[in-house]
């Protein structure tokens, strides 16, 4: 048996045949993004949004944090597999992406769910440590400038709790990782995070060659 199967056109159509529940709401926004600025680069594929919310009720986190919104798809998948009481923060640079998802939000009924903090991730992170958030999310969805991810990685461990999950997207990061000649410091920040995360004793991980690289950490 092969070792991999390229998800070529064809195949990922039979994908999403069999497996992809994306309901009207959530397509209605996945297209709206995807006219925008490299919009169809920074939201995640509709299959992995549907992972989130497997993980999110797999489980059974009620307090779930995520680290670029974007225009909040993903926010949307996780969001909507909260229990009733549940929570999601998700952090963004700026504005102006959130609030086009926002809409969504309230159409899908979970706008309630949702704490959309705007700034710098770091020191967002740093201020939820400080008012005693550590220990506090089920899972922790860190998909942000790559160049500061293993800082956010270093922070996000403290916020998740014991056996919680942290999910790193990109972590393949269009296969710039092996390239020797990709020295920018968003491929540096991946490489160095996903070492950091191969020699954690704290954690249990597996990374996934699906997306862009989608990398599990399980906080012992």
């Amino acid at each position: 048996m092969a070792d991999q199967i390229a998800a070529g056109p064809e195949l990922l159509g039979y994908v999403r045949e069999f497996s992809l529940r994306e309901d009207e709401i959530l397509r209605d926004l996945r297209l709206t993004s995807a006219e925008l600025p490299g919009g169809e680069t920074m939201q995640v594929m509709p299959e992995e949004g549907q992972f989130l919310a497997m993980l999110v009720a797999a489980t059974g986190a009620a307090e779930v944090l995520e680290l670029g919104t974007f225009t909040g798809y993903s926010t949307l998948c996780m969001a909507r597999a909260l229990p009733p009481h549940g929570r999601l923060v998700t952090c963004d640079i700026s504005a102006r992406w959130p609030e086009i998802g926002s809409e969504y939000w309230r159409r899908a009924g979970v706008f309630d769910r949702i704490d959309v903090r705007i700034g710098v991730a770091m020191e967002t992170l740093g201020v939820m440590i400080s008012e005693g958030c550590s220990g506090k999310f089920g899972l922790v969805f860190i998909d942000a400038d790559k160049r500061n991810y293993p800082g956010y990685y270093e922070l996000c461990l403290r916020l998740v709790r014991p056996g919680g999950l942290l999910v790193l997207d990109n972590t393949l990061f269009f296969g710039r990782v092996v390239d020797p000649l990709a020295v920018d410091a968003d491929t540096v920040g991946v490489r160095e995070v996903n070492a950091r995360i191969r020699d954690d004793r704290r954690v249990d991980i597996c990374m996934l060659p699906v997306a862009d690289g989608v990398t599990l950490v399980r906080r012992r």
